[in-house]
């Protein structure tokens, strides 16, 4: 669902206080966190969404590690998922068992459990699951938390939207290419949210669907900053990715882009090919954190200590300016 739609719906959705819901709808983050004890609180979320590849086993991974983001988003750790399945009828049900294999590896590689599941007949083919996790109170990490000064690090390239839509048109046909974005889509971000815990950052939020500059939106006007990209220093797949701009715009791009484009001050440099990589909607991208100056080394050290690939410096937290974003 497009940002600026769901924005304006939302906005006369009545929301319920809770002392104990300390992270709700109201910041759009990640997902919700809810305070069970002072010790404990539970982390819920539900992504579903149609094929992005056309292997059923890898759609299951890939959609898997996509909902299990949310929850390392926030900190947490995942605890149990439920399965939920729109199939066709007419499709062969041994695709509905392959999807459901590749989510369970992803899961089990999570160390999350399966708990159950639901399934109905669609029209056209979904599949996602809801997750719930565990984090201490303490160690929750926002997307409303960024501060002036911090750096920010991207974990994994951006362009898969790109990349994907190139796909289904026939505009891509390097299958080494498809192959090397499958796998990093289907990279949990179990590790980098790990170091980015044992380090103690600022704020944080995944790049998914919103694009690189929907989701950093959220985080700069729920922080009151504003959020300064180098293009150069984004890292891109292919690195080249911007030449798809002009025949591989998803909806959700399209959308994205119109929702955040008031938001955003660009260089001189940053042409529209560029723009529409920046807000090309994700799939099972990486965390986005905002780090302390002085604490930045060490999360890249952690990081890389962890096997994180990709730990790209991309920009910095301003103070609050004319715009929330600018991209240079």
């Amino acid at each position: 669902m497009p940002q600026d739609i769901l924005c304006r719906v939302l906005r006369d959705v009545p929301l319920v206080r809770d002392d104990n819901l300390i992270v709700s709808a109201e910041t759009f983050d990640d997902a919700g966190v809810y305070r069970l004890t002072d010790e404990l609180c539970l982390v819920q979320t539900v992504d579903v969404f149609t094929p992005v590849v056309d292997d059923p086993w890898w759609f299951g991974a890939v959609a898997a590690a996509n909902s299990l983001s949310d929850v390392y988003a926030m900190g947490g750790r995942p605890l149990t998922v439920l399965s939920i399945l729109g199939f066709p009828p007419q499709l062969d049900p041994m695709i509905m068992g392959e999807i459901l294999k590749g989510s369970a590896e992803k899961v089990r590689e999570s160390g999350a459990v399966i708990a159950g599941g639901h399934t109905l007949v669609d029209q056209e083919l979904k599949f996602g699951l809801s997750v719930t996790g565990l984090v201490h109170p303490d160690r929750v990490v926002r997307n409303s938390t960024a501060r002036p000064g911090d750096r920010l690090v991207l974990t994994k390239p951006i362009g898969s939207g790109l990349v994907t839509t190139g796909v289904k048109r026939g505009e891509v046909k390097d299958d080494a290419l498809l192959d090397r974005l499958t796998r990093m889509m289907a990279t949990l971000n179990r590790e980098a949210a790990e170091a980015m815990v044992s380090v103690g950052v600022s704020a944080a939020t995944d790049i998914t669907g919103f694009g690189l500059l929907g989701h950093a939106l959220s985080m700069a006007q729920t922080s009151g900053v504003t959020i300064r990209f180098l293009w150069d220093a984004i890292p891109r797949i292919p690195r080249d990715v911007e030449r798809l701009a002009s025949t591989c715009v998803s909806g959700g791009t399209s959308g994205n882009r119109r929702h955040a484009l008031p938001f955003v001050r660009f260089g001189p440099g940053i042409d529209h090919a560029k723009q529409i990589v920046l807000f090309d909607a994700q799939t099972s991208g990486g965390l986005l954190i905002s780090v302390p100056a002085e604490k930045l080394d060490r999360l890249l050290a952690e990081l890389e200590r962890r096997g994180v690939e990709t730990r790209a410096v991309i920009g910095e937290v301003l103070p609050a300016a004319e715009t929330p974003l600018e991209v240079l």
